[in-house]
């Protein structure tokens, strides 16, 4: 099974951001760290956004971090996010397959069982696993290279305020 371009990006910023854990990344740094389209990213932040694995902070100083620990985000879930379809052959679409086999082909089950052995390991790894085997990821993406972020003192304040239980 061959991944669409977007998948593999997805999974890229994630990676990104797990690497830059702690920090808020943009879509510009991460766009130049892959040396890819800024407007392809944000086309790609969408599901991520929609589905939890990706939280968007607006604003001057915004960015996106990732929506829960990279420890949780398997790659079986991101791909279930962004790939569109997981049909291996036409015989997948029992609605618009033409095979005359269709109902006793051992070809649609053993390429089901194909899919559920990719799936399986794809559950297995997780953004962080990735991140974890490269260590010198943060070096590769150039995230040691940008320079910080100014914060205001107003902004910084609120974001040490701890709510009142």
């Amino acid at each position: 099974m061959r991944l669409t371009r977007q998948t593999n990006y997805a999974i890229r910023i994630l990676m990104y951001c797990a690497t830059n854990d702690g920090q808020l990344s943009r879509i510009p740094e991460i766009a130049a760290a892959y040396t890819v389209s800024e407007l392809f990213l944000f086309k790609i932040l969408q599901p991520l956004v929609e589905n939890g694995l990706v939280e968007t902070v607006r604003g001057r100083n915004g960015g996106v971090r990732l929506g829960k620990p990279a420890e949780d985000i398997t790659l079986f879930e991101v791909v279930r996010v962004t790939e569109d379809n997981f049909s291996m052959a036409e015989c997948f679409d029992s609605d618009t397959a033409d095979c005359p086999l269709i109902d006793s082909c051992g070809l649609n089950a053993a390429l089901r069982e194909a899919l559920g052995a990719f799936f399986a390991v794809l559950e297995k790894h997780t953004i962080a696993d990735m991140v974890a085997a490269r260590p010198n990821m943060r070096e590769a993406l150039g995230i040691d290279n940008i320079a910080p972020r100014k914060v205001s003192a107003r902004k910084a304040a609120a974001e040490q305020r701890v709510p009142a239980a």
